[in-house]
């Protein structure tokens, strides 16, 4: 970045609060007590996110009156929850091309369950009245370089050869005409498939349903350690147990209560930056009317939104890993990172200079080497468990609640039955080879971005084994 672009890139950062934008807000309820005591009931779902919150839902749905308790070792919605970018996608396999690549036996299915999970997240936000800023305006995939329009191209024409005909191909003068950037050269809108909300009211607004059911749930209560007790299960909290018939276990970045799944998934830490809202003018002069969502196609990708009050978030790019798969608030913030950001967007939209950054932020979402979720169980049946979402979990943890569900009652169906959820990622190894590994694989990715999408060896080698590193 030259000198002049560096201090002003700064500069639009100076007054940045470094919390989520979606955290930051008035509305944010208030913490419920901590779980002190011994407790009991029929399912106990460890976590309170995304993934947590549905599942608990959609068990009160299936049974009013199966007793269900909720704990969650910080606050509801406080983790990848309440500061991912709010895109809330149908697909449930990181996109068309991963799901039919891994699976394109079932890739049909796959994207009908992904469409029907999508269609019952709008039904439940209208039905408990959660007021998520929830927008159904579809994502636009954009090629920022001539080998991804091509590419883009490309797969558009074969999504339709295959019967995917929800996308639409839009060319240069197409997309300037929804979003206007210098940098764009065309892109491919889907314009039903994702959603754009408020991560963090999503899930204040799923809390405050649950227990309209009758779900007790207990914040700032860590489940420590679960062991097979006379009726079931029994996880140890901070201040008290919890007895339970059947465990869900939702999780995802926090090392899992069944210690071999934990290989299964790393640590990414993933940054973003909200602006200060937009003047009409400004907002003018970028168009995007239609409010879609975006993101580039390059390996190392951004993704950016309009939020309900006109304000653009802007995130992604860098996908941090830690050595070791360390968590520490410390990592939340990175100065160089967002400095980066900063600079990459007036690139993308130079007729924003002068705009300024509101807020900056980061924090870990797990990934597994498939780039989509995983499933199972333990302890004979009574605990099951879904993580691996990798960065895709707004919509794709309500059918991995379903997938838990589904499972703890042994049930066969045509959730249960697919091979996406009867198989298992590849695990990554121990240290200091996962660390080697992954930094090989972004500076691969990085070099591949700046040669032409040219993939050396190494991503070759990884592409045949189906293995990958994404956020």
């Amino acid at each position: 970045m030259a000198p002049a672009a560096m201090r002003t890139a700064a500069q639009s950062l100076s007054d940045a609060k470094p919390v989520s934008f979606w955290l930051d807000d008035p509305g944010r309820p208030e913490a419920l007590p901590a779980l002190t005591g011994d407790e009991h009931c029929d399912l106990l779902v460890v976590g309170g996110g995304y993934s947590g919150l549905w599942t608990a839902l959609i068990a009160k749905e299936r049974d009013p009156e199966r007793d269900v308790v909720l704990i969650e070792g910080h606050e509801v919605g406080w983790a990848a929850s309440g500061r991912n970018g709010g895109f809330c996608a149908a697909s449930l396999t990181h996109g068309l091309p991963n799901g039919l690549e891994r699976w394109p036996e079932e890739i049909h299915k796959l994207e009908e369950l992904g469409e029907r999970n999508l269609d019952a997240i709008e039904a439940a936000v209208a039905r408990y009245a959660i007021d998520c800023e929830f927008e159904r305006t579809g994502e636009i995939d954009v090629a920022t370089e001539p080998h991804q329009l091509e590419e883009l191209r490309e797969w558009h024409q074969e999504a339709e050869k295959l019967g995917f005909t929800g996308t639409e191909f839009l060319d240069r003068d197409a997309l300037r005409a929804e979003v206007d950037s210098p940098t764009f050269l065309g892109g491919i809108w889907d314009r039903r498939g994702v959603a754009m909300l408020h991560p963090a009211k999503l899930a204040w607004g799923l809390k405050q349903a649950c227990l309209g059911l009758g779900v007790r749930i207990y914040e700032h209560t860590r489940g420590l350690e679960m062991a097979r007790s006379t009726t079931g299960m029994a996880v140890r909290t901070p201040y008290g147990r919890v007895f339970a018939r059947r465990v869900a276990l939702g999780t995802n970045i926090f090392p899992s209560l069944v210690k071999r799944v934990r290989p299964y998934t790393v640590p990414v830490y993933d940054y973003a930056l909200m602006t200060e809202p937009l003047t009409a003018d400004q907002l003018a002069s970028i168009g995007w009317q239609n409010r879609q969502g975006l993101g580039d196609s390059a390996n190392q990708f951004h993704y950016f939104r309009l939020s309900a009050d006109n304000r653009i978030l802007w995130g992604g790019y860098d996908a941090i890993y830690p050595f070791g798969g360390r968590l520490s608030a410390d990592l939340d913030q990175r100065p160089e990172t967002f400095l980066k950001l900063a600079g990459q967007f007036f690139d993308c939209f130079p007729q924003l200079a002068g705009l300024r950054f509101s807020h900056a932020w980061g924090g870990a979402i797990d990934t597994c080497s498939r780039f989509s979720a995983f499933f199972g169980t333990a302890h004979q049946g009574r605990v099951a468990y879904a993580a691996g979402f990798t960065g895709l979990g707004v919509g794709a943890t309500r059918f991995g609640a379903d997938v838990m569900l589904d499972l703890l009652a042994g049930e066969q169906n045509e959730r249960t039955t697919l091979e996406m959820v009867r198989s298992k990622p590849m695990p990554f190894p121990p240290e200091p080879f996962a660390w080697a590994g992954i930094e090989l694989t972004k500076r691969s990715l990085a070099r591949a971005d700046s040669n032409g999408g040219h993939r050396n060896l190494w991503l070759r080698t990884m592409d045949r084994l189906g293995l990958g590193f994404d956020s």
